[in-house]
């Protein structure tokens, strides 16, 4: 039960970044010096994980183009996008049956590898899913309220607030409600509303910096983290 692959979310249409993704998808944005996509293999390879999925769609090609020479599967979202959820069971075949490892790809992280973070705490004895969070005040870039509430046993529960810690798209997840699901496009907000009703969904926090490169102004606030 111990994951051996990852999921690298690739597809989405990168909307919030203006002209910038006009003409590229939002994970070629580079940020000090290097694609955004470069930045989560960084932390994938670091980790030590080989087995990797990448979803594609909004200009996919260029990001086929751009990693054509690592050994990548590639999962397209064809004629439509699929959501986090759809994505991730679209890419059934490449994924396997044991948990796997999801990660966003508009974002750069410092301090202790998120992977490894979550691969230290993962109990699969007692979780379905274990999420990497961050305190709100904390989460660089971040618009919005925050998503999660930790009790005393680091279960989650839903919460919208200042006091929220934030999901960092990064999380560790057991596949059998999302491949068994019914619908083709849905949110994986769906599972773990499921998984957080049975008590099996769990969250640590980040012990490092995290900046969200949803917009444009996220790619100053990274190389700031980044020291570039």
């Amino acid at each position: 039960m111990r994951p051996v692959s990852v999921m690298l979310y690739a597809a989405g249409f990168g909307t919030r970044m203006g002209a910038l993704t006009a003409h590229q998808p939002k994970p070629m944005v580079n940020v000090a010096g290097k694609p955004l996509i470069d930045h989560a293999l960084s932390v994938v390879e670091t980790a030590g994980i080989t087995d990797i999925t990448v979803n594609l769609h909004y200009l996919g090609e260029q990001i086929e183009q751009h990693l054509q020479r690592r050994s990548i599967k590639f999962s397209y979202e064809i004629p439509q996008i699929l959501d986090t959820g759809g994505g991730l069971k679209a890419a059934a075949k490449h994924l396997g049956k044991t948990p796997v490892i999801t990660l966003n790809t508009d974002a750069v992280w410092t301090g202790q590898n998120p992977i490894k973070q979550l691969l230290a705490a993962w109990d699969p004895a007692r979780m379905d899913a274990l999420l990497l969070l961050l305190p709100q005040d904390q989460a660089l870039g971040h618009n919005g309220t925050g998503d999660f509430l930790l009790d005393d046993t680091s279960r989650i529960n839903r919460a919208k607030g200042a006091k929220a810690p934030v999901y960092l798209g990064a999380q560790i997840l057991k596949t059998e409600l999302v491949f068994d699901f019914s619908e083709t496009v849905f949110s994986l907000n769906t599972i773990w509303d499921q998984m957080i009703e049975q008590g099996r969904a769990y969250g640590i926090l980040h012990q490092g910096g995290w900046c969200d490169v949803g917009r444009p102004e996220g790619i100053a606030l990274a190389e700031s983290l980044l020291n570039v």
